[in-house]
């Protein structure tokens, strides 16, 4: 008995420590990627989730609970986590595109981009990203709310703002990419 109430009094510690260093890690990946505080909360609870059910596996496994005793549960609650999430696979696809955008989306709020659509020119600048939508400014005012599964199989342009600089003495004014004027400051 007191083996079994040591390794569950591991398994919190444990698990308690990794969801503060995952935390931790996402709140500085966060701000280092200018992503809201919401998105990171939820790719932090998604995280946590997961590595409970590592940890919890571990510990059932450690406690002596063998493949036989614990498979008709897993394998039910499987059966029903599958059919709920085929009948919300879009929804599912959506967070978990996400996940992805938090990670590897290699634009940022704030950056002017074009999603190449045949149907529709989508251009403008990236206003949010939450958990189900990337929202983009267009420059005529309106929004577009473009789904997060969809703009990861769309090819996404990112365009260069040009910066007037007026000349003096009526000299034609210069256009000049604000990427390379940034870099030669």
């Amino acid at each position: 008995m007191a083996y079994n109430l040591f390794i569950i009094l591991v398994f919190l510690i444990v698990y308690t420590i990794a969801k503060r260093v995952i935390n931790l890690w996402l709140t500085r990946l966060g701000k280092t990627k200018m992503v809201s505080d919401a998105r990171v909360r939820f790719i932090s609870r998604v995280l946590s989730s997961v590595v409970f059910f590592v940890l919890f596996s571990v510990a059932v496994i450690s406690l002596g609970l063998g493949y036989s005793d614990i498979s008709l549960f897993f394998s039910s609650a499987f059966a029903v986590l599958g059919v709920a999430l085929f009948a919300q696979w879009s929804m599912l696809s959506n967070v978990t595109a996400s996940v992805l955008i938090f990670f590897v989306f290699p634009y940022r709020i704030g950056d002017r981009v074009k999603v190449v659509d045949k149907d529709d020119d989508i251009s403008g600048v990236i206003n949010d990203i939450t958990m189900f939508h990337v929202i983009i400014e267009r420059t005529d005012g309106s929004l577009v709310t473009y789904p997060n599964n969809i703009i990861l199989q769309k090819p996404v342009i990112k365009l260069t703002q040009l910066v007037v600089n007026p000349k003096p003495d009526n000299e034609q004014p210069e256009a000049v990419d604000t990427a390379q004027a940034s870099t030669q400051q």
